[in-house]
């Protein structure tokens, strides 16, 4: 069986054991199909708030969906990570094996996270099924972003307490073709929901699925 990987196996005597109960089943059970929703932007752009609110909706529509939201993840399977270039790629790559799951489990996983990186994003996006990795890119200007400071960390970037900060000392590389672009500098909370389940029914069609 042929499986995508984002990292080599260390050792080569492991064998994958096939489920009895197959994604597909999961998706005609729940009614719906699997998808990433991947989240990315600058901090203090509103990915979270939005995902979240996209969340709930979802639920509200009997949607199986679930939230991985970066700074929660650094509180537990990646609390052991920095914010190095290298610690980075590698809180991209767990949270995307655990999207991996909750997609292979008929979820529609939403992922939050600045996710600088376009190669990161890339490998995240290879790791799904086709089709499945849909990129959000919340565009808000990071002069905008510092204003509103949710968390305090743009106020001590400027005050020498964090070096190496998305958008000040350290690039974000925008995403070249999203599935989808909000700008939360123009468009209330509302709006942006709404884009994303105008795309999720329009385009994505995720009440519709094939059996194999």
């Amino acid at each position: 069986m042929a499986l995508e990987r984002s990292v080599p196996l260390k050792e080569k005597h492991i064998t994958w054991h096939c489920s009895a109960i197959t994604k597909s089943l999961r998706q005609k059970q729940n009614e719906h199909k699997s998808a990433v929703l991947w989240f990315t932007g600058l901090s203090g752009s509103g990915k979270s708030t939005i995902a979240n609110a996209v969340q709930a909706m979802l639920f509200k529509r009997g949607i199986q969906a679930y939230l991985l939201d970066g700074d929660n993840l650094r509180h537990g399977i990646n609390g052991n990570l920095s914010f190095s270039q290298e610690d980075r790629k590698e809180n991209i790559r767990r949270t995307a094996e655990m999207a991996k799951l909750f997609s292979d489990a008929g979820f529609v996983v939403l992922a939050s996270l600045i996710s600088p990186y376009k190669a990161d994003r890339k490998m995240a996006r290879e790791l799904m099924d086709e089709g499945e990795f849909i990129e959000i890119y919340i565009d808000c200007p990071v002069e905008e972003c510092e204003k509103r400071d949710p968390k305090g960390l743009y106020k001590k970037v400027r005050n020498g307490e964090i070096k190496g900060f998305t958008g000040i000392d350290d690039p974000y590389e925008k995403p070249e073709k999203p599935e989808i672009i909000l700008h939360t500098g123009k468009h209330s909370l509302e709006e942006c929901v709404q884009s994303v389940m105008k795309y999720l029914d329009d385009v994505y069609e995720l009440k519709t699925f094939k059996e194999e």
